[in-house]
């Protein structure tokens, strides 16, 4: 699970920003929103919100980056664009196995080397007391060198920095370093990113041609979530009824569609009054969508994986986002998590669904982007429990909030009309 990530001079992000799922257990409501493992709590879920364009997103990109670059990928990173620096800082806490470990690293994307890096395990005793041990460290510019396994630590400032150190030595002759590089992958693999936007349908078509209990699972929420649906199944293409010309229709969602895999497509068949038809050509964007993310979804609660949504509420009714978050806060679920951008205020109900913590925002201004929490206001600025947030979000009173001067857009077209 993802405790905090950590950014400077990243896309947006020029400053030091943090975003945190800590969970403050001053505050005894919503208990079964927090994952409590070995004196450590979690927060299960967290919503993001603010305006287009405010830095949404490039949180977003900052969770994938730091995935992609555990897992030797590609990591896309770039400096913010009003920086001299081409030092892109990011870092990680997180738990993994009831152990809670953190990692940074910096990256200068001109050299396209990796300049520093630390990896450590933070202990936390029963008065909540926490001691920090030290398993890696690697600063090339200040030539600072440790690791636990001391056998490596001479030959660090010699490797390649064009990787991280566990990617350039031969882990296996060294105990720490091994488990270390163990620990990072098996915590990258288990983060899942999409964007409601561009969601594709793939995953899901994957587990339907397999019959288990996973596939059934995925059927159940789909129907769930649809009321007029009575199946949702991947078939044969002899047992699908299409009209003349029907077959050679493509999705109106250019999102949805993947031209090399449009038979794949085709074979999801949605039942209807015991009517069978591709849900592909006849579903609404809502209900493709829902079947688009509920493989993600079952995975995730059924795995324990790390769900990060951008746009959660991209054509999803409210009552939908509601239930689809609510399933990972329930007290059923004890190992899985999710992240989600969203600008449906109906979700921001710090009364019967949400702790303060667990809704943040990135407001952006002209000095820079901010990302707080609810948590971060206290009472003395208004903010209570029994505060009515989404009330105090559409007056600006937490910021966050876009302002469109569209009016403006208005009277510009029509003063051109009566011109011309």
């Amino acid at each position: 699970m993802i405790i905090e990530i950590r950014a400077k001079n990243c896309y947006a992000f020029e400053d030091d920003i943090t975003f945190s799922m800590k969970a403050d257990m001053r505050n005894k409501k919503f208990g079964a929103n927090v994952h409590k493992e070995n004196n450590f709590n979690v927060l299960k879920t967290v919503g993001i919100y603010g305006p287009n364009n405010a830095g949404k997103t490039c949180l977003i990109k900052c969770i994938r980056a730091i995935r992609n670059v555990l897992l030797n990928k590609k990591n896309g990173l770039m400096p913010n664009i009003f920086t001299d620096s081409d030092v892109c800082e990011l870092g990680v806490t997180f738990m993994a196995s009831g152990r809670k470990f953190s990692y940074d690293f910096k990256y200068d994307a001109e050299k396209e080397e990796y300049i520093y890096e630390s990896f450590s395990e933070i202990f936390k005793d029963q008065y909540n007391n926490e001691k920090e041990v030290c398993w890696l460290k690697k600063d090339t510019v200040s030539e600072i060198y440790e690791c636990i396994d001391e056998s490596v630590q001479n030959m660090i400032s010699v490797v390649s920095k064009n990787n991280l150190l566990c990617y350039v030595v031969d882990t296996s002759k060294f105990e720490h370093i091994n488990e270390m590089k163990q620990i990072l992958v098996g915590f990258a693999e288990k983060i899942d990113i999409i964007n409601m936007n561009n969601i594709p349908m793939q995953h899901t078509i994957e587990l339907m041609k397999n019959k288990n209990q996973l596939q059934q699972k995925v059927v159940e929420f789909i129907k769930n979530a649809d009321l007029y649906m009575d199946n949702f199944e991947y078939v044969d293409m002899d047992k699908i009824q299409l009209k003349t010309g029907e077959g050679d229709e493509k999705p109106d969602e250019k999102v949805l569609d993947i031209p090399e895999n449009i038979m794949d497509q085709i074979r999801l068949v949605s039942t209807y009054k015991g009517v069978h038809v591709p849900s592909m050509m006849f579903d609404s964007t809502g209900t493709k969508k829902i079947a688009a993310i509920a493989s993600y979804v079952i995975e995730a609660l059924e795995q324990g994986r790390i769900l990060v949504v951008d746009e959660l509420d991209s054509s999803i009714h409210f009552k939908l986002t509601r239930a689809i978050v609510a399933m990972f806060n329930n007290e059923l679920n004890t190992s899985a998590q999710m992240i989600f951008t969203v600008h449906d205020i109906n979700l921001m109900d710090c009364k019967r669904m949400f702790r303060k913590e667990q809704i943040w925002f990135v407001h952006k201004d002209e000095e820079g982007v901010y990302v707080y929490s609810l948590a971060d206001f206290t009472a003395q600025q208004g903010v209570r429990d029994t505060t009515d947030v989404m009330e105090k979000y559409r007056k600006g009173a937490l910021g966050a909030l876009p302002d469109p001067e569209l009016i403006n857009s208005l009277l510009s077209i029509k003063s051109g009309v009566k011109g011309g």
